[in-house]
């Protein structure tokens, strides 16, 4: 433990500074990126070596990187086997078969909420006997404070139709998305919601035919427009399309409360229950009796999924679910949430004025971290109790997730388990990477510049490739 903390100690001061390895300053050289656009952190976990560093202690933005602060901190503070609820509930109990009120979906930041689920929770209460609910529907997102972060707040980027820009609330049914099935031919696309909803309609009169790849479809749309219909919403889609092509798809383009009022009506009535007029966003009374209940996973598995797709929504979703729990009456669930990260840093003597964040996803221009401090997250995780699910929701060097293609040839691949993170101007690879003895090192390496997006991922893959072939 004291070799543990004098190696911190060297890293937080950021005294190991070291010149770039030739093969990383060829790679740099052949991307034509500045050296001191490069800051990375390089230790056997074992502190077997000095720590091998440049810009150590600046706040540099991280891209998807930071994920690892989210699930590092929820891993320890909410525990693997913490699971997000969706409940139905009225405000008191059937009487034959009748709910004399409004049915209330309260969301509980389930992240598996899907359309079979919102069917299970439906088909609980139909086979419990109910069979009328007169007062309509209310939905409750009252988890977090405000209900609804994605009012008002403008696109990150000038593609608010991706899935990636979904940002989420404590109802996250269908991830707040629109699910399509497209077909194209050489001169025009079809477009149709799955499942159908009553009042949708999905205009494609307005795409253009392209060549380009199927599995690019959603690089060349452009925002869509929605306007409201006599009996409920039409959607036009718009930008361009690839010919030739049939494929599934989902997209951020509806209202989720519109969204959430039709599916639940639409299963109900297929249920065979009816339901009274008026669909509102409200706090379920107290008292209220709860009829039906859904759990998502487990949060260990749920960050398996979200660290190797790099999934920014519920990486949101669990940032959040941080700030639920500890939060104070009246505090903001993200205020509440950053008090929980600078807590656990604290805890464990380490320094954090330098981490700026924000929704901790990543998807983010404001978020910062050292690569120093990211290091001694790493370090500390490794060490804790959790080390076992960390490792198990990271991709693996040319094997899965967003590591799938890269890294492939080389001597960490199938070895290293690396986060990886990408915004237009920063790049970021970070985790863990054995040496070619099978020592595991800390890796942290980020790149800060105006073309880090295009030009910076080899960079970083020759910076791995020469920690997993050193002796």
């Amino acid at each position: 433990m004291r070799a543990w903390l004098v190696s911190m100690a060297l890293l937080l001061t950021g005294c190991a500074t070291t010149s770039v390895p030739d093969p990383v300053q060829a790679a740099l050289d052949k991307a034509g990126l500045p050296a001191d656009s490069l800051g990375y952190v390089l230790q056997p976990l074992d502190g077997s070596r000095p720590p091998l560093a440049r810009r150590a202690d600046d706040p540099m933005a991280t891209g998807s990187t930071m994920k690892l602060v989210t699930a590092v901190v929820a891993l320890d503070k909410l525990g693997i086997n913490h699971r997000g609820r969706t409940e139905l509930l009225a405000a008191a109990p059937p009487v034959d078969g009748v709910i004399d009120g409004p049915l209330i979906v309260r969301g509980g930041a389930d992240p598996d909420l899907d359309w079979a689920s919102l069917w299970w929770l439906l088909r609980q209460l139909r086979e419990s006997g109910v069979r009328e609910i007169r007062g309509g529907l209310v939905v409750d997102r009252s988890l977090f404070n405000p209900g609804r972060f994605d009012i008002g707040l403008p696109p990150f980027d000038d593609a608010p139709e991706q899935p990636y820009n979904v940002i989420p609330d404590a109802l996250h049914f269908n991830g707040s998305l629109l699910s399509l099935e497209f077909a194209s031919t050489a001169d025009a696309v079809t477009a149709r919601a799955l499942p159908a909803l009553p009042g949708l309609q999905v205009d494609t009169s307005a795409l253009t035919m392209i060549d380009s790849r199927c599995q690019d479809w959603n690089d060349k749309l452009a925002p869509s427009r929605v306007e409201p219909t006599a009996d409920g919403l039409r959607v036009q889609l718009l930008g361009s399309f690839p010919r030739g092509c049939k494929l599934r798809g989902d997209m951020n383009v509806l209202d989720r409360q519109w969204l959430t009022a039709r599916a639940v009506r639409l299963l109900w009535q297929e249920l065979g229950g009816t339901l009274g007029a008026g669909d509102v966003e409200s706090t379920a009374p107290a008292g209220a009796v709860v009829l039906a209940s859904h759990r998502g996973r487990p949060l260990a598995e749920v960050l398996r999924s979200v660290m190797k797709s790099s999934d920014n929504a519920l990486t949101r979703l669990v940032y959040l679910q941080l700030g639920a729990r500890a939060a104070r009456p009246g505090e903001p669930t993200r205020d509440a949430a950053e008090r929980v990260v600078r807590d656990w840093f604290a805890a464990r003597g380490l320094d954090a004025r330098g981490l700026v964040l924000d929704n901790g996803s990543g998807l983010s221009r404001s978020e910062r971290i050292p690569p120093a401090l990211l290091a001694a997250l790493l370090r500390a995780a490794h060490a804790g109790a959790q080390q076992p699910e960390l490792l198990g929701t990271l991709p693996l060097a040319g094997v899965d997730g967003t590591l799938t293609r890269r890294l492939k040839d080389g001597p960490a691949t199938g070895k290293a388990r690396l986060k990886t993170g990408t915004l237009r101007d920063a790049v970021g690879l970070a985790g863990f990477v054995p040496d070619a003895s099978g020592k595991p090192w800390v890796f942290v390496a980020l790149i800060n510049h105006p073309e880090a997006a295009v030009k910076g991922r080899p960079v970083l893959d020759a910076l791995v490739n020469w920690v997993a072939g050193q002796r």
